[in-house]
Order: C-alpha cells, then sequence, then structure tokens
C-alpha cells in the first residue's frame, strides 16, 4: 500500500471516527494521548468502550476474548482496544494482534507520562491494568478499573446501554 492510503486511513480513524477492524488495518495506529481524547470526546449513537490494556498484562489478556465476544455479539457497541505497550515497538502488539486475531480496532498509546493524562480518563484511576472507559451516546462516562469477565462486563453494558 502507499503512504498515501496509511494517511488517509489514519486520518479517518483518528480524525474522522472511523472505527475500523484490527484485520483490516495494516498496523497498530500510534496516538497521542490528545489524539485519544479526540476519540472518546466523538459524539456517537452507540455506546463506545475504550479497553486501557497491555500485551505484559496477564489479566488484560485474559478479559479479551470477552470483550471481543460481546463486541461481536452487539451492533449497538463499538469496542476500541487502548494499548499501553511501548510505542517505541508497535511491532510487538501487531504481532500480538495477530497471533489472537483480535477483531476490534486498537490503537497503541505513545505517551509515556502517564501521570499527565490518567486523571484526564478518570480521576480515581489509579493507573492500574486493565481498565475500561465506557463512553454513553450522550455523552456520560463510566469508568472501571479492574478485570471483567464476561457477565460482568454484559451487566455493565446492560445498565449503561
Amino acid at each position: 500500500m502507499t503512504s498515501l492510503v496509511h494517511v488517509w486511513m489514519y486520518l479517518s480513524i483518528v480524525i474522522g471516527g472511523l472505527l475500523l477492524p484490527a484485520h483490516l488495518m495494516d498496523s497498530v495506529r500510534i496516538i497521542s494521548f490528545e489524539e485519544f481524547e479526540k476519540m472518546a470526546n466523538q459524539s456517537s449513537d452507540k455506546l463506545v468502550i475504550y479497553n486501557f490494556w497491555a500485551t505484559w498484562c496477564a489479566p488484560c489478556v485474559k478479559e479479551m476474548p470477552a470483550f471481543e465476544k460481546v463486541n461481536a455479539e452487539n451492533a449497538d457497541i463499538d469496542l476500541v482496544f487502548i494499548s499501553l505497550d511501548d510505542g517505541r515497538r508497535p511491532e510487538r502488539v501487531d504481532s500480538f494482534i495477530e497471533r489472537r486475531g483480535i477483531k476490534a480496532p486498537v490503537f497503541l498509546l505513545n505517551d509515556v507520562d502517564f501521570n499527565s493524562w490518567i486523571d484526564k480518563v478518570n480521576k480515581d484511576w489509579s493507573g492500574a491494568i486493565p481498565a475500561t472507559l465506557f463512553v454513553q451516546s450522550d455523552g456520560k462516562r463510566f469508568f472501571h478499573e479492574g478485570e471483567l469477565d464476561e457477565d460482568a462486563l454484559i451487566n455493565l453494558i446492560t445498565k449503561l446501554k
């Protein structure tokens, strides 16, 4: 693919709000916290779920199949994985996505000054992962720190829709 196509896809995803499935993206998209904020502040008629995770986080990896399953079964939600892996090694996340068959869009948040933005996601977030931000269609937010199994995730989604 040409670099112009990559630029167009990136702009469509980050600016236009188009969330392409991971299998349609050539690689994980590296974003800044400001780009994440733009994404999270976009209006949507769906419940948008941002799951913060990393390849080295066992509880994160454990909950991903439940998120993928629930996302596939619910047309009225959008799931976005936000990786907190090392931004200098996006190939590690690419490889993980490919091996695990991740379908939801995956972005790598390349902002190592976590303390400068964690409280902007949620004032009560300690910084531990997994963590999940739910943004309702009216813009209201709900934050959950910690692992979610499928039943807990479904219950939260039902409550927030």
